[in-house]
């Protein structure tokens, strides 16, 4: 190791450095992967962002890619980058439990989901696989299997759902890269509560195998510290897979895109939807993170797209994808799960048909309204999460008027029912909790989106701040 990188600095890392230093030979992938293994190892015990590390498995790979970067023949673009992988992912030789008693460990578990095959491919060096609620149903992260996954910015508080387990990780320096999921904000929630970076691509823009109960809301998405990370990421996972019917064709690479910056954009800025009551430190940290887009040259003008909560139609697809996941799971089996879970899954197996596709109608309308929305504006910036992380354990915080997380998370299920990218980067802080700035495009437009985010986190320095 050279003198340029401290021990634990070079946990703090990006995906992006840590490549170019093995590249110029600063750093080898053993001393990146064991320094992940020892913030894993300081710090997993606070936060519980882990479920299964394979510490011995990770070193074994990294020595793999310090031979082929000594040989000037790396396998790929991540080729001995430190990644994690949620427990919702299948990955070949870990039980993939998803957070439930009732998934047997013994598997067999011989099949890569399409998503973890390229990372592996690329040459990743996998620690194990990160938290999640059981079966990844809510926007928290606690289950019955591994108990709570807290904040690393202040462990009395939630990491976020329902990929609280990736966010918690990344934030902490165990390994620059995950993957998550989001099927109602899962992948942006926790990004904003720790203070990371995500994108939830264009659905099918990552294909997805196997099929998610919750069938088209569901999306896999990278969960880093920077924009730059997430295109990287995204662009490995990317392109089409034979067993998922709804994958998009490759398309042009998000890194290459990186640059385009948003000088000229037109950019609505809607603080509420319309609808929202947003925490004052938040507001506060949006406005800031507004301005900056002002600055940097787009033209920016306060609107919203004009639609009502869509509360209603997302629960009840949603809760119909529960009911689905649990449709052979008999009494004994629920006794184990998450009480939570079971109550909605109840719900959603009363749906009808009928209700279903009304619910689905809305969906339409929705889509629509976006689509004549983005004609207007190139992209649409709003708060990730409308409060900062309340405490650990809980679906809502303390007093909250409702009981399901949906009600604390109305600027993120839209754009699961519209299919659109979404990006969430840290914009600042409230009471030393981090705050997150949703930055949504039209459907196709990942690149772009990451382009804005880059431009912004070039203006500022909010990632770079670290727990």
């Amino acid at each position: 190791m050279t003198t340029q990188h401290t021990t634990d600095r070079i946990a703090d890392l990006t995906a992006t450095e840590l490549v170019a230093a093995y590249r110029s030979g600063e750093l080898s992938p053993v001393e990146a992967t064991e320094a992940a293994l020892r913030r894993i190892e300081r710090h997993d015990g606070d936060v519980n962002a882990f479920c299964l590390v394979d510490a011995d498995g990770a070193l074994e790979s990294a020595k793999a890619s310090a031979d082929r970067w000594q040989r000037g023949e790396p396998v790929g673009v991540l080729d001995g980058v430190p990644t994690s992988i949620k427990d919702i992912l299948l990955t070949r030789g870990w039980p993939t439990r998803r957070g439930s008693r009732t998934v047997d460990p013994a598997g067999p578990w011989d099949v890569d989901g399409p998503h973890v095959a390229r990372v592996r491919e690329q040459g990743a060096v996998l620690l194990g696989k990160t938290t999640t609620p059981e079966l990844a149903w809510k926007g928290v992260t606690d289950n019955p299997l591994t108990g709570v996954t807290r904040n690393p910015w202040d462990t009395t508080r939630t990491a976020g759902g329902s990929s609280g387990g990736s966010a918690a990780a990344v934030a902490f320096g165990m390994g620059p890269l995950s993957l998550g999921t989001d099927g109602g904000g899962s992948v942006r929630i926790p990004a904003a509560f720790t203070g990371t970076t995500t994108l939830k691509p264009t659905y099918g823009r990552v294909p997805h195998h196997p099929a998610s109960p919750f069938g088209t809301l569901a999306h896999v998405g990278p969960m880093t510290r920077t924009a730059a990370d997430a295109a990287l990421l995204l662009d490995v996972v990317s392109g089409a897979d034979t067993r998922d019917p709804w994958a998009l064709a490759p398309t042009d690479p998000a890194v290459a895109a990186l640059e385009g910056g948003v000088a000229g954009l037109r950019i609505a800025v809607s603080p509420t939807l319309g609808y929202v009551d947003v925490h004052p430190g938040v507001a506060a940290a949006f406005a800031a993170a507004v301005r900056v887009f002002t600055e940097l040259g787009a033209d920016v003008e306060e609107a919203d797209p004009g639609f009502t909560d869509p509360v209603e139609a997302f629960e009840l697809l949603w809760f119909a994808g529960v009911a689905k996941s649990l449709e052979n799971t008999g009494p004994a089996a629920r006794a184990q799960m998450d009480p939570g879970l079971v109550a909605v899954a109840e719900q959603g197996a009363r749906a009808s048909a009928v209700e279903y596709l009304g619910a689905m109608a809305v969906r339409n309308d929705l889509g629509a309204r976006m689509g004549e929305f983005h004609s207007r504006y190139d992209l649409l910036l709003t708060p990730t999460v409308p409060i900062p992380a309340f405490e650990a354990g809980v679906e809502v915080p303390a007093g909250w008027p409702r009981e399901r997380w949906t009600s604390w998370t109305p600027f993120t299920y839209p754009f699961n029912m519209t299919q659109q990218p979404a990006a969430s980067v840290p914009c600042g802080f409230t009471a030393g909790l981090p705050v997150g700035l949703q930055i949504v495009g039209p459907r196709h437009a990942d690149n772009a989106v990451l382009a804005a985010a880059h431009a912004f986190q070039q203006a500022t320095d909010w990632h770079t701040h670290r727990p």
